[in-house]
């Protein structure tokens, strides 16, 4: 049995999703305040539901018992709840996971977190205090770090309007990233369970191609036969919001967002594609798709 903590999130439920594909036992952790759609749709899947929240121990001691893996990929910066916060979630509630499953006696815990970076803000310091803790909890353990989704940051609620040839820029665009499809982290996320080769490993790693925002925008012009009408956001404007931010979540966004425009986080996924035996997608898949509807 895998208990997969965030399964009503986007990547959460796509690692439901394959999981039970592949016919293993998932019990999903949905909280009290859950959409009913969204636990229905993972009953669709076949997964065991458990009622529970990060924010009570109880709960996930509860959710814990009898589980052989962890998968984690809970956050507090898309879907939030009363009291969600990145010190209550993405710190003490996966504190309290690892704590729980340890005490559960779980055998492998897989947490999904991200690439380290020389800016400092609060997402990273709670996701680094959750490392932390689970290196040394004496689970056998996987962290996952991912850079910048492309589903997410390619999409209209970051700027990025395929459908209306729109696309919004961070800084001037030609820093480069391997950007990565939450599919793609799904995969190495599952493979990663009962994996030896994964085993008290942090996999670091993206896509297969180092791209700038403006290569993405050139894939989709081709793609779709169109000029985009690009919005500049200039980099000196994304420091003001960083340095003048006061809520921990804006400013963990505004630094996710200097990221993107300066780049760097660089990797080469071979090693993992090999080690793991899967085949990483790339984002023109994504922009012949977006042609295409």
């Amino acid at each position: 049995m895998t208990l997969v903590i965030g399964a009503t999130g986007i990547l959460g439920r796509e690692i439901v999703r394959r999981l039970r594909a592949e016919g293993k036992p998932v019990r999903a952790l949905v909280r009290p305040t859950t959409e009913p759609a969204k636990r229905q749709s993972l009953e669709q899947l076949g997964a065991e539901i458990a009622i529970g929240d990060l924010k009570d121990p109880a709960s996930i001691a509860a959710a814990s018992g009898g589980v052989t893996n962890v998968i984690s990929t809970a956050s507090s910066t898309i879907s939030r709840a009363a009291g969600d916060t990145i010190d209550s979630v993405d710190r003490d509630g996966q504190l309290t996971a690892i704590r729980e499953a340890k005490a559960a006696g779980t055998k492998h815990f897989v947490l999904v977190s991200f690439p380290e970076s020389e800016i400092t803000f609060p997402l990273q310091d709670a996701k680094r205090a959750a490392e932390h803790a689970l290196k040394t909890s004496g689970m056998t353990y996987t962290i996952v770090q991912p850079p910048h989704f492309w589903e997410i940051w390619c999409s209209p609620i970051l700027g990025f309007d395929a459908q209306h040839h729109k696309a919004r820029i961070f800084g001037d665009g030609r820093g480069r990233m391997n950007w990565v499809s939450l599919g793609d982290v799904a995969a190495v996320t599952i493979r990663a369970l009962g994996n030896d080769a994964a085993r008290n490993r942090t996999l670091t790693f993206g896509g297969p191609e180092a791209l700038t925002q403006l290569d993405i925008v050139r894939i989709f012009e081709e793609a779709m036969g169109t000029t985009f009408e690009l919005e500049h956001v200039p980099i000196e404007a994304l420091q003001a919001q960083y340095a003048g931010a006061v809520d921990p979540l804006e400013k963990s966004f505004a630094a996710l967002m200097l990221i993107c425009a300066q780049g760097g986080w660089v990797f080469d996924h071979e090693p993992i594609r090999r080690t793991l035996d899967h085949d990483f997608a790339s984002i023109r898949d994504m922009a012949r798709q977006a042609a295409s509807t």
